[in-house]
Formats: structure tokens, sequence, C-alpha cells
């Protein structure tokens, strides 16, 4: 964790010409100026980043507002959502306070620019463990909750948000490089690498587990009786697997940039000074989630349009609040039968929730 000398190093966390120094040290003079063409790309992000927090608010605003959507399945979607959107807050502020205004952070307003950004992509990536973890118990060891058993969900979602504050807090925490340049990360000139690789690593390792996850989850439902492996599970499961394959697509290039920065002595790579251009890449994860989730649920897309045309949703005849009725949608469709008792999706009876 570098100096054991921690005094020392806090202090030196108010000192602006740290900044300076280190970007000198891994990027060489001016490896923060602020080109034109740097400006073009900043305001392009920060548009991208506005659709991010519009489309993410919308995703949160359905889920509220229709009860339809009040299911388990729902809720952890609304999680990833929730990190979506300050995902993108996190990347706005950082771009907007990037280039030549760099020069004037102190390190603990450095840390705490990227320490956020840091901390939403671990929310992400839990989310994702979260889903995975929900559609294999839904899938293997079906359950039933009391009404006053939610608080295992409500604890899930907690944990991936303690764990992914505590992530991005390591650096402010003393896992820096303050008092070691030699261990400086290039892309992240007050990081130590190996926190870089450490992060990189974990994150990696629990998306190879959440694929596992998915493959098992498949294995199941393929060999399954036909009514298990009905047509509403392998919709559900082709959604969720979607957005676990735009996140891998989306991230895979940042993540090997990480990788190459954990092992390139300083200004050895210079491919490492455009990595802004990656993460803008995988901030594109952020706003194709709720375009993944319009497309492939109906419930979903009605809301939606309900929300943008200020409608209220209109109250239905028949059945009782928060039971899913039969429906074209292919993320929350319930099977008739005795299917219904082995449904993947979460169904709330009676006061209870299926998992």
């Amino acid at each position: 964790w570098g100096d054991t000398s921690c005094p020392g190093i806090y202090k030196e966390y108010f000192n602006r010409d740290k900044i300076r120094e280190h970007y000198n040290f891994t990027k060489g003079a001016g490896g923060e100026a602020a080109a034109p063409s740097r400006w073009v790309g900043s305001v392009l992000i920060v548009l991208l980043c506005c659709v991010i927090v519009l489309e993410n608010l919308l995703v949160l605003v359905s889920i509220c507002r229709n009860k339809r959507l009040h299911l388990a399945m729902y809720i952890f979607i609304g999680n990833l959502a929730a990190s979506d959107l300050l995902a993108g807050a996190a990347f706005m502020v950082n771009t907007l306070l990037s280039g030549s205004t760099t020069f004037s952070l102190t390190p603990v307003q450095w840390f705490v620019r990227e320490g956020t950004a840091f901390a939403t992509l671990a929310a992400s990536v839990f989310s994702l463990l979260a889903i995975a973890i929900e559609r294999h118990v839904a899938i293997t060891k079906v359950k039933v909750y009391g009404s006053d058993k939610n608080c295992r969900m409500v604890l899930l979602i907690g944990a991936c948000w303690v764990i992914a504050g505590a992530v991005g807090s390591l650096p402010i925490m003393g896992w820096n490089c303050i008092s070691d340049l030699g261990d400086c990360s290039t892309v992240l000139p007050l990081y130590s690498k190996r926190y870089v690789l450490f992060v990189t690593t974990i994150f990696t390792l629990i998306l190879a587990a959440i694929v596992g996850l998915y493959t098992r989850i498949y294995c199941i439902v393929r060999s399954s009786h036909a009514e298990i492996a009905s047509a509403q599970t392998l919709a559900l499961l082709k959604t969720v697997t979607i957005v676990l394959g735009a996140f891998i697509v989306c991230w895979s290039p940042a993540f090997i940039i990480l990788l190459l920065d954990a092992s390139c002595p300083a200004r050895a790579c210079r491919v490492l000074y455009s990595a802004n251009y990656f993460f803008a890449f995988a901030a594109l994860n952020s706003a194709a989630n709720p375009v993944i989730y319009v497309l492939r649920s109906q419930d979903m897309r009605a809301e939606f349009l309900r929300v943008l045309c200020c409608r209220r949703r209109r109250p239905r005849r028949h059945g009782r609040p928060g039971v899913p009725l039969r429906t074209s949608s292919s993320m929350d469709k319930v099977p008739a039968g005795p299917a219904a008792e082995l449904g993947t999706a979460p169904l709330t009876r009676e006061g209870t929730t299926s998992v």
C-alpha cells in the first residue's frame, strides 16, 4: 500500500504541485493540454452523458410508476439503471474537470473525481452479478418468500453499493503512488499500477463468473422438461444475456488498456495517451442498456411512452395489483398451467414473491 508514513502522504493530498509532477512524469509536459480536438471530444462526451442520465432516469421512473414492474427482476434492472445513471453523471463531471482544469485540482479532489467513476463501474459489475445470481436462484431453487422477507433483496443491492464504494475509495485511503512515482499509472497518474491491475483483474474474474452462471442456467433450461424450458424463460435469459454481452463488448477495450497500463513503463506505450477514447466507448454501454430494456419489454416500452407523454396509467379492471397478467412482453410473460409454479420470472401472489 505504499509508504507507511501515512501522515506524510495525506499532507500531500492538498498540494496542487503534486498533480503537475505526476502528469509530467507519466505523460510528459503538456500531457493534459486542451487542444481544439479535445474540446470537441469533450462536448460530445458531455452530450452523451446527458443522454445516459435522461435514459436511465426514465427507466427508474417507469419501474416506480408501473406496479407490473415491481418484481424482483425489474428491481435488479432498476439497480443497474441507477448505476448507469450515476456513471453518466460521474463521467460528465470527470470530463468537465479534465484538460487544463486538472492542474487546478488538489490530489484529494482528483481522487474524488476518479474514485466516483471507479465506484460506478464497480456498481455496474456487481449489479450484473446480482442479476445473474437472481436468475440462477429462480431457475434452480424456486422458493416462496413472504413480503416481510424482501429485505434480503435490499441487502443484496445494498452490498453492491457498499463494496463498490469501498473499491472506489481505496486510492484516497492510501493505495496510491504519491510517494512512489515509479509505480504510477499512465492513464491515471496518481493511481498505483498495482491498484489498477487489482481492480481490472477482479472485474474480469467477476464477469467470467457471470458468464459461467448463465452458461449453467442455459444448460439447466435446455435439459429440463419442456414446461420449464418455456418461451418466457428463454426470452428473459436472452434479455439479461444481451445486457451482459453489451457490457463486455463496450468495456473490453478499456479493460485491455488498463491491463496494458499496469504493465507498461512510463511513456513507453503511447496508445495509453488516447485512453479517453476507450472510456468514451465504454460509456456507450450505459446508453445502450435502456434501449435494450425498451426493445425487449412491451410493458417497459409502454411505460416509457406514458412517462414521455405525461400520461397516467389506467387502472386495470381484472386481476390484483402486482400480478402480471398474460402479455406479449418478452421479459415478464407468465406461462399458464403447471409451468407457472416453475416459472423463472418472479411472480407476486397473495402478498408473497416467488423467486
